[in-house]
């Protein structure tokens, strides 16, 4: 039920059910009445933060994102503008970094240019203690704040996310199923879907019955390099792997590399999976087997739920979609 509803059953314009909901006083008291009437015969609750009528609004919509060099979050910000253009909005966008005081700064920032909405990119937006996501809370008691990839409990909070534990599970139960036992996990960030992935490879293995170590779980720089260094520090410690399950495809990519220099065949030897499969992951040799985390369909859905709100349409708080793994040359299942 929306306002496009009211408008029909009232046999009013769309404009003239705003002004009644705005108390504007250009509307008879006739009318007025009418419209309030079908309301209530419809179960109308008006949503106060439904701007997409062309009233106090100004079309433009600020995203916020801690790396735009960040494959991932490139490619999200490209199909968010994309998406919001389609739909008349402008964009400003900010890259934030990843230190709260900076987030907090540029938030209050587009708040002040009177944005319609604020999209935050990736799961690095929402800290661990509560308290840190008070501003989030408090910008969203005057605009619809949206989450891709991080969720939020809060009033006029909507997030989309990818099923990422589902996902690493799935991951990793296949490489089990294919015979690996000694599967490292390499992952980069402790976020809210960083969180999530190290879930479902723990899952995983505590389903398979098989136990292991703290060691077999690694921080690392999301960057090529470091892990590569990394994993051949692991080797030299004499930490014995035959997979490796890694949070974004930079991970995975170093495991190639390592892999590479110590005349390691994948994936006879050694099975990598990566995630996120961005370009990325046809770009090695062997090409990686990689989680597709449904980048662009998580953007689409996430400026359909933006545009639902704005037209006053009940939509869920948080939508979920599942991810696909992509089956390529360095996993042998």
């Amino acid at each position: 039920m929306n306002i496009y509803d009211v408008s029909k059953k009232a046999n009013v314009s769309i404009a003239t059910v705003s002004r009644v909901l705005n108390g504007n006083p250009n509307v008879s008291d006739k009318t007025r009445a009418k419209v309030l009437e079908v309301m209530d015969e419809l179960g109308y609750t008006p949503n106060v933060f439904a701007r997409g009528l062309g009233l106090n609004t100004i079309h433009t919509i600020g995203i916020m994102c801690s790396d735009s060099s960040d494959l991932y979050l490139a490619d999200a910000i490209y199909y968010l503008e994309r998406d919001l253009r389609a739909n008349g909005y402008d964009v400003i966008l900010c890259c934030t970094g990843y230190e709260l005081e900076t987030k907090q700064k540029y938030f209050d920032l587009l708040c002040s240019k009177r944005v319609d909405a604020i999209i935050l990119a990736g799961s690095k937006f929402v800290e661990m203690r509560p308290k840190d996501n008070a501003y989030l809370l408090d910008g969203a008691k005057n605009i619809p704040i949206m989450l891709l990839n991080g969720f939020l409990e809060g009033h006029n909070i909507y997030s989309t996310v990818c099923d990422d534990l589902a996902a690493t599970y799935d991951a990793a139960t296949q490489l089990i199923q294919s015979g690996q036992r000694k599967i490292l996990y390499m992952y980069t960030s402790t976020s809210y879907s960083g969180g999530n992935k190290l879930k479902g490879y723990q899952n995983a293995l505590a389903d398979a019955g098989i136990c292991l170590g703290a060691e077999y779980v690694r921080q690392c720089a999301k960057d090529i390099t470091a892990a590569k260094e990394l994993l051949l520090s692991l080797h030299a410690q004499g930490l014995e792997f035959d997979a490796v399950l890694a949070s974004s495809d930079n991970l995975a990519a170093g495991a190639v590399k390592f892999a590479h220099g110590l005349n390691i065949r994948i994936p006879d030897q050694l099975s990598v999976i990566g995630y996120n499969n961005p370009v990325l992951a046809r770009c090695t040799e062997p090409e990686l087997t990689s989680v597709d985390s449904k980048v662009e369909a998580l953007c689409t859905t996430t400026v359909n739920t933006l545009m639902g709100v704005f037209n006053g349409m009940n939509v869920p708080s948080r939508t979920t979609i599942a991810a696909d793994l992509i089956k390529r040359a360095t996993t042998n299942f």
